[in-house]
């Protein structure tokens, strides 16, 4: 239902009817008028190619000016939100914070379960501190579902208003248990969603919005299978940041702290999701050994450090074995004696006469600040500058906006870099890199290898290449409908009480994978009415030999009425197949339509080809019927 589910069958079916009766309509138009419109082409070549060089032009100008990234956010149907408190805080106060978290999400009426970590598993795989928390969140079907995916229908007023089995009438988005509502045939579907909730990312707001804690950070939109592919690659848990490599943790912590502070400035960056790494704020209590003091009581390091380890850290002292089962016994004094330094300086070490000693004559206890993680790299010390990016906007575009702020900073004196210390940019954009390196060989490849199946079909350079204008033509036409997208402007009106743009999933699309994907199948099919009308092109020519300039232009009008069907034909199939992809809502759709609008859009402009290789035949056999007239004479 292309129109959404609150629409009824009959509108849907009369929506798709417009578009594919309308389109066929165009067709039949076109049909009818192409062959005065081809007489008048041939009559006006030279400004008749102004149009698809100038469709060309603009295609690889909007190309320079496309934002890249590397692949669209695949809608997981959850989210992970991972901010994190300070590194003072404590195991209760992280305990607290977490529950009020998972509280607050809870809350929201989309959410339909949220589960919160704080810390880590016993696993060298998950260096989590324990001021990093993790709120599994995952939010409810925009309407209800059963087990196979199919929306359930329930009974409804006159009003649009739900009854439920108490007796009640409520309105869909309405936060209720589906049993209590009562399931009828001929209902309507029931809408988990609010209705200021039209997508995903409106629910991710309220989250941020609903987690705003003192003292705890916002973090950057996440899903859970995305971020441990992030955290993989980068070991990070946002999809960009900056890396800073360095001997010595106070100065990477301050670099980083510098940094924050400049990524703020940055336009395309969100403010809120900009956050360095506080490597050095872990409170440590340090138990100072004065060597003085042991010596006047005859007492070594070691013998200090003995009644400790029992005292606060605990020593196993034997084991017990219970069947097959054996565990250690574990002598510690109790929490209330250890729980503070003033505790800790009651404790009494024994010296060689049986003197029992306080610790505090022996020692200094004192909290001092420590790096809550280390983490290394190629042999340095890492900290991490963690940011997002601000919505439509396209992540090497940010980075290179970012870069450059930065550099003025340096080369202005504003900021400075210690010695000792590297930063680079890391994240998802890297991957575009990588990726952008091997579509660099894939491309060119693919093209090469469409012109030489020309060049072996048509045993002709110029006419291989004749076709090829098709390609050229689909190219710039698809960056010209991926730039309409973009565009608010563009289709942004109702039918049938739908707003088109929303319809056809319209917004900013990024140059990524997809997409390139999208243009390489372009390439194969785009070549198709190129094909058909160049061969029958051939065959005419053949057949009629045509003598004079009129006579050839005569052979071409032929070719083309013929052949203009079947080539409307092709382009009609696929243009059709193509749009349950690009109003498409569903799981896979965001990887979907970005492959799927290239095509679409370089099919409606390659239609232009139906002239431009008549256009190009004609002018190469005239140049060849004036050479041999030259000739001649």
């Amino acid at each position: 239902r292309p129109l959404g589910v609150d629409k009824s069958i009959f509108w849907n079916l009369i929506f798709v009817g417009v578009i594919c009766f309308g389109l066929l309509g165009v067709f039949s138009l076109f049909i009818r008028y192409y062959t005065r419109i081809l007489r008048w082409c041939l009559d006006n070549k030279l400004l008749f190619l102004s149009v698809p060089t100038a469709i060309v032009i603009a295609g690889f100008i909007i190309m320079k000016n496309t934002g890249k990234e590397f692949m669209p956010s695949l809608n997981e149907g959850s989210f992970l939100l991972m901010p994190t408190s300070l590194p003072h805080a404590g195991v209760d106060e992280n305990k607290r914070v977490l529950q009020q978290l998972d509280m607050a999400v809870s809350g929201i009426p989309e959410i339909e379960t949220v589960v919160g970590k704080s810390g880590r598993v016993e696993s060298a795989l998950d260096p989590a501190p324990l001021n990093m928390y993790e709120n599994m969140i995952i939010y409810k079907p925009e309407y209800i579902i059963d087990k196979r995916g199919k929306r359930l229908r329930y009974k409804t007023n006159d009003d649009g208003l739900f009854e439920t089995k108490e007796g009640n009438y409520i309105s869909s988005g309405t936060k209720i248990n589906s049993e209590l509502l009562i399931p009828d045939k001929n209902g309507s579907y029931y809408r988990n969603w609010r209705s200021k909730i039209k997508k995903p990312d409106d629910i991710w707001n309220e989250i941020v919005k609903m987690t705003k804690l003192p003292g705890v950070t916002s973090a950057p939109k996440l899903q859970p299978i995305q971020t441990r592919l992030i955290m993989l690659q980068t070991g990070m848990r946002s999809p960009m940041g900056i890396k800073i490599k360095g001997q010595n943790l106070d100065k990477i912590e301050t670099f980083g702290l510098a940094l924050e502070a400049v990524l703020k400035e940055v336009p395309s960056i969100k403010k809120e999701t900009v956050f360095a790494d506080r490597i050095v704020g872990k409170p440590y209590l340090l138990i100072d050994i004065d060597r003085e003091k042991i010596t006047r009581y005859g007492l070594a390091i070691d013998d200090v450090q003995a009644v400790l380890e029992v005292a606060v850290g605990g020593k196993t002292l034997t084991q017990t074995v219970e069947g097959r089962e054996r565990y250690g016994v574990r002598v510690r004094y109790p929490r209330a004696l250890r729980g503070n330094p003033e505790n800790l300086e009651q404790i009494f070490i024994p010296d060689s006469e049986g003197t029992h000693i306080p610790l505090k004559e022996l020692v200094t206890i004192r909290y001092e600040q420590g790096p809550q993680t280390i983490r290394s790299e190629d042999t340095f010390l890492v900290g991490y500058v963690l940011f997002d990016k601000q919505n439509n906007k396209a992540e090497v575009s940010v980075i290179d906006e970012a870069k450059n702020i930065i550099q003025k900073k340096i080369d202005n004196g504003v900021l400075t870099v210690p010695d000792g210390i590297s930063y680079a940019f890391t994240g998802t954009y890297e991957n575009q890199l990588r990726a952008e390196k091997t579509l660099q060989l894939v491309i060119p490849l693919s093209l090469l290898i469409i012109f030489m199946i020309l060049y072996f079909q048509f045993k002709s350079v110029a006419t291989s290449l004749m076709i090829f204008t098709g390609i050229a033509v689909a190219f710039s036409g698809g960056f010209i409908i991926i730039w309409l997208y973009g565009e608010p402007w563009f289709m942004n009106f109702d039918v049938f009480g739908t707003n088109l743009r929303e319809l056809f999933q319209m917004h900013q699309i990024n140059l990524s994978v997809a997409v390139w994907v999208g243009f390489i199948a372009l390439f194969g099919i785009a070549t198709d009415d190129g094909v058909i009308m160049a061969t029958y092109l051939t065959q005419v020519f053949k057949k009629n030999e045509p003598r004079t300039i009129e006579d050839v232009r005569a052979s071409v009008i032929e070719a083309g009425a013929k052949r203009i069907r079947p080539c409307l034909m092709t382009t009609a199939t696929t243009l059709l197949a193509l749009l349950p992809i690009i109003t498409s809502t569903g799981r896979g759709s965001d990887i979907m339509i970005p492959m799927a609008i290239p095509s679409f859009g370089g099919m409606l402009f390659a239609l232009i080809t139906l002239f431009v290789v008549p256009v190009l035949f004609c002018w190469k056999k005239e140049f060849e019927l004036r050479k041999v007239k030259a000739h001649e004479i």
